[in-house]
């Protein structure tokens, strides 16, 4: 039995006006084919502006933003900084150079806004006027820098600087300088897409005063550990307090085979007059991050997971009193994620983003009551947040349209949108109707499917169908705009795209996550079967024609579901999968993940039951077409486990193609590579799921 809502996917409300500067740069056209076809398609696709890292001035009027444009007859991308009015709405282009310019932030009386600009291979400190005017170079520091903000009285700045601390082959060896080897006697000497290259990320504080900045002081000398985290490096994960005097910042001080098997994150306390650092989070050996300061500096707030090893555990929201220690999980009667922390100005109350029903909306907490409430409401997804006085702004996407900023009204959760960058395409293009339902699983459990329809969806024709495999595993099929994994594009292609939120995903509870630990071959899979087999029932569904795709553990989902499927599908898209878990487990780097959701390694004793489910155990039951795609520099699930699988579905005399994009890693981040990407996805699901 299913329930089902729906979403329109044409949006009236997001047409409405909006002023433009006369310095804001025409956002990429559509051709005269691309209007008249009227659909989404993968280079209409990379016209998209991109946008990103908003930043609400300190009288709440002003929001300053990124937008990343690329130029697929180049491969290159060109970011620029706006502003957005969040009263009239009116944009205006600030910045023009050539390359990329980010890092937006405030000058902490609103005067001026700092950003950061890539210049000659080097990237530096610059500033200007909220107009734009007047930009002016504030720093030159050798190699360039990572990240920067200004402290709340505007008297210090730090900024983010990779230290080489490692010593190479060839400075071990100065006599033989063509020597090309990498002496390795630890663990996690390469992560996620990159080698080691002998540098931390470690955070310099320096006084500014009228636009010069004194000598910086690296306030993580000689330690071998980045803040913030490798490898995503967000500078969320550092904070000034309000009243300046410290710095609160992420780290994880452990190094080699020890930070391999640990995800214990601490957040600590950098004291800018006496230089003395204290951890905040000694004895809590989960992931410890994102620490924000109350305004009067008596509290701090982070996210805090509690269970060592475990990276997908609860994200809970901690406040400590740093007067007297004591600490308090605010999210302990919550049974969902809290991220992206904000105070109110009182420091009554902490707005905060969290998933529920696979959408991710805002929440308040009051602190003192320990309360929590929900402020919006929407089949949509927000993915940050920032408040200044009464006025709450965050950046707000859906399946059916990409990043936007959004104005919320926190008493009531009524939101304006304020942004419209790429009002152009949708203007000129149709998207699908996106509907959930709600199935019932084998275990008499209700699961939200989404539906995404084609275009020009007429009830009376039937459709192939796509089963779509979320990966993390614990990652949510919620509202995401993705550049890659786009089901309007799918739908485009007149296909039923069916997207279940199958056990082991987070927004249905912390219950619903976990199940999947240990059971990679259990009621998840059963799930989405119960999700193809409702849908089949539709008279619009061609039910002898669907296929399966999926990247990461979704690959690894086609993978298994290719010898345990029973004739459903007709075709499988496999993107950077798990193929064989014995070899994965010695092939991947942070060894925390495959330590909890598998048991630990395949040489323990008693062996792990989840090694049965390995796929590579069950490929004499593959009978249906296959498309194995893979990149070079994919160190989670490195192109070998790809090639595994692709080998033995042509010893098997399995129909089956292989994408091998040397240069990518585990996704497909080039404009070229990723419009043939699309390209040959398409073209194999058509060649077997389309009649002829």
């Amino acid at each position: 039995m299913m329930k089902k809502f729906v979403y329109a996917g044409v949006f009236l409300f997001f047409f409405s006006a909006c002023t433009f500067n006369k310095k804001e740069e025409p956002p990429t056209s559509l051709t005269k084919e691309e209007i008249a076809g009227g659909k989404l398609t993968p280079e209409i696709l990379w016209k998209f502006g991109r946008v990103g890292d908003s930043q609400l001035s300190p009288d709440g009027k002003t929001v300053v933003y990124t937008v990343t444009r690329y130029n697929v007859k180049t491969n290159k991308s060109n970011c620029d900084i706006f502003s957005v009015s969040t009263g009239d709405k009116t944009v205006t282009q600030l910045t023009d150079f050539e390359g990329n310019e980010y890092n937006p932030r405030w000058y902490p009386d609103g005067s001026r806004i700092g950003f950061l600009r890539d210049k000659n291979g080097s990237t530096e400190i610059w500033e200007m006027k909220p107009d734009g005017s007047k930009k002016t170079r504030v720093t030159r520091v050798d190699g360039g820098i990572n990240g920067f903000e200004y402290s709340p009285q505007g008297d210090h700045l730090y900024f983010l600087k990779n230290v080489k601390l490692d010593t190479t082959a060839n400075e071990k060896y100065p006599d033989l300088p063509l020597a090309n080897v990498r002496i390795i006697n630890d663990m996690m000497y390469r992560h996620w897409n990159s080698w080691s290259d002998y540098t931390y990320s470690h955070i310099f504080v320096a006084d500014y005063k009228k636009g010069k900045i004194g000598e910086p002081k690296d306030i993580m000398k000689d330690e071998h550990w980045d803040s913030p985290l490798a490898p995503y490096f967000d500078n969320s994960e550092i904070n000034w307090s309000p009243d300046g005097k410290f710095i609160a910042y992420t780290c994880k001080k452990l190094r080699g085979r020890a930070y391999a098997l640990s995800t214990n994150s601490d957040i600590y306390l950098y004291n800018i007059e006496t230089g003395k650092v204290q951890n905040l989070t000694e004895g809590m050996n989960g992931y410890d991050r994102y620490p924000v300061f109350s305004p009067d500096s008596k509290y701090i707030a982070w996210q805090s997971m509690k269970t060592p090893g475990y990276e997908s555990d609860k994200q809970r929201l901690f406040i400590c009193n740093l007067a007297t220690g004591e600490k308090t999980d605010l999210t302990a009667n919550f049974d969902n994620n809290a991220a992206n922390f904000c105070w109110t100005k009182d420091g009554s109350k902490i707005y905060f983003i969290s998933g529920i029903n696979a959408t991710f909306q805002v929440f308040c907490a009051d602190v003192a009551k320990k309360e929590i409430k929900q402020v919006t409401t929407g089949v949509h997804d927000y993915t940050s947040l920032h408040l200044s006085g009464n006025t709450l702004v965050g950046e707000r996407m859906s399946m059916s349209m990409a990043t936007e900023i959004f104005k919320i009204n926190p008493a009531n959760g009524n939101e304006t949108q304020l942004t419209f960058t790429n009002k152009n395409i949708y203007d000129n293009i149709k998207m699908g109707k996106v509907e959930g339902r709600w199935i019932t699983t084998t275990d008499h459990k209700k699961m939200l499917v989404w539906i995404i329809y084609p275009p020009k969806f007429d009830p009376h024709k039937k459709y192939p169908a796509i089963l779509y495999c979320e990966g993390g595993p614990q990652d949510p099929v919620s509202q995401f705009f993705s550049y890659r994994w786009n089901f309007q594009i799918m739908a485009a292609n007149d296909y039923i795209v069916i997207a279940p939120n199958r056990r082991g995903l987070p927004t249905f509870g912390q219950a619903w996550n976990d199940e999947i630990t240990g059971d990679y071959g259990g009621q998840n899979m059963k799930d989405y079967l119960s999700s193809v087999d409702a849908m089949k029932k539709e008279p619009f569904v061609d039910g002898d024609h669907i296929g399966a795709v999926g990247a990461s553990y979704g690959a690894y989902s086609v993978y298994w579901l290719a010898g345990h499927h029973q004739k459903r599908f007709k075709a499988f898209i496999a993107h950077c999968g798990i193929f064989n878990l014995e070899s994965q487990y010695a092939e991947t780097e942070e060894l925390w993940f495959p330590n909890h959701d598998l048991g630990g390694p395949y040489w323990k004793s008693p062996k792990p039951k989840s090694y049965e489910f390995s796929p590579h155990k069950f490929v004499q039951n593959w009978d249906t077409p296959i498309m194995i795609i893979t990149g070079g520099n994919d160190f989670r699930i490195p192109y070998t486990e790809n090639l595994q699988a692709f080998d033995a579905a042509q010893l098997r005399g399995i129909p089956s193609k292989l994408l091998f994009f040397p240069d990518e890693s585990h996704w497909v981040m080039k404009p070229q590579n990723s419009i043939l990407w699309q390209r040959e996805f398409f073209g194999w699901l058509d060649k077997w799921l389309k009649k002829k």
